[in-house]
């Protein structure tokens, strides 16, 4: 028998159980690997199929389980607030909260202190002298008093200018000319009153 006439054979009873039955055993896993071992198209068809196999599995797999492995990360890596620890942050908070208003409260009755101590006129505004501690609130105080206290010395300097007083501009003071501002304006109104 020629090798055309067994094809012939075959194809015409590929049908029956024996053909199979033998077709079977010549088809072996044995077989199969050496043939994609062996015939580099036959590998890359077999690789196809596996990632298409592989790809399905895998979407298959994150439509079924990937939300719940996420879910189960997210719970042990941010673990659900027992009662006792929510009300245990919210006391924590409520605590800090009051020892920021008890801080508070005394920069402001220090920086009231020091305002009426140096007769600065803040207690209006003293809210904005305070700071985050003492030291900080003490310092814008004493900013604020040597901005006062120039805008207060510009405003009498153009008062008195402006009513024609000018203050000697040698430094030595006489016997009747006064030693500061106050004692000239005292002067001054008390020469208005004659």
């Amino acid at each position: 028998m020629t090798f055309e006439e067994v094809k012939k054979y075959m194809d015409e009873n590929k049908t029956s159980d024996e053909v199979k039955a033998y077709l079977q055993g010549l088809m072996s896993v044995e077989g199969v690997q050496k043939f994609l071992s062996e015939n580099e198209e036959g590998r890359r068809w077999f690789d196809s199929e596996k990632d298409k196999h592989l790809e399905k599995g895998l979407k298959t797999w994150k439509d079924n389980n990937l939300q719940r492995e996420i879910d189960k990360k997210i719970k042990e890596l941010y673990p659900e607030e027992s009662e006792e620890k929510k009300q245990l942050r919210e006391l924590t908070a409520k605590i800090e909260r009051m020892e920021l208003e008890k801080q508070r409260e005394i920069l402001k009755n220090k920086a009231l202190t020091i305002a009426s101590e140096k007769k600065l006129p803040i207690n209006k505004i003293a809210d904005l002298f305070i700071a985050e501690d003492e030291e900080a609130t003490v310092a814008n105080i004493s900013r604020f008093e040597e901005i006062f206290n120039s805008s207060v010395q510009s405003a009498v300097e153009e008062r008195l200018k402006s009513i024609g007083y000018n203050p000697p501009q040698n430094n030595s003071p006489r016997d009747n000319q006064p030693k500061s501002l106050n004692e000239a304006l005292k002067q001054y109104y008390s020469s208005q009153n004659k």
